[in-house]
């Protein structure tokens, strides 16, 4: 029996209720894909992001990585950035961090973790930024909780200062990017305001 045979049999109980509520879902759906949202989020198990906003497949155009962090030269991300952008036209990028981010506490614990050392010493940017404002916690939680917005705050930063934004925003493009935060212990994303809409909107700190 194959080891992850479990897995195929979800798939095709999951594929059976879609044709059972939209006979030709499927079907529409693999003759394009037209996905108004592009999110960035972290690669956290717990955060399924379709499900998250209640959309379905074909809706969201998903780039996920360890603590949703965005780096001008990271390929990966500017590529998924790039496509969506110019490609698929969407209007809206969400970057979405989540409480309580391994990622994130990571970054900040002090401790060694390998490689991926290197991939957070850009959240250990985002906590020199805001040293001051991240000690003056004494509860270790609070810290993370609030180094996870910091994180976004700083990632959407870097998204409307990529040069595919800055273009399309001097083409006259409609396009928005703003930062969520989802709380994996109630379900419920909270909107941190730092959404932008133009390059007038970039913040300059």
């Amino acid at each position: 029996m194959h080891p992850l045979s479990h897995l195929f049999e979800n798939n095709k109980r999951w594929a059976a209720r879609v044709t059972s509520a939209d006979p030709e879902f499927f079907q529409k759906l693999s003759l394009q894909q037209q996905p108004e949202y592009l999110w960035i989020g972290c690669s956290d198990s717990r955060v399924p992001a379709n499900d998250v906003v209640g959309l379905l497949p074909g809706n969201l155009f998903v780039h996920r990585n360890v603590a949703n962090v965005i780096v001008h030269s990271d390929l990966n991300s500017l590529s998924v950035l790039q496509f969506a952008v110019e490609v698929l036209k969407v209007k809206h990028i969400i970057v979405c961090g989540h409480y309580e981010c391994g990622g994130v506490k990571a970054a900040i614990d002090g401790k060694q973790h390998g490689l991926i050392d290197n991939w957070l010493q850009h959240i250990k940017d985002v906590y020199r930024l805001h040293k001051a404002t991240v000690d003056a916690l004494r509860d270790d939680t609070k810290k993370i909780d609030l180094m996870c917005e910091l994180n976004v705050g700083e990632q959407v930063k870097n998204v409307c200062n990529s040069t595919i934004v800055r273009n399309a925003w001097r083409a006259g493009q409609e396009l928005a990017v703003h930062g969520w935060i989802y709380q994996v212990g109630t379900g419920l994303l909270k909107d941190l305001d730092c959404s932008v809409s133009g390059m007038e909107g970039i913040p300059k700190d």
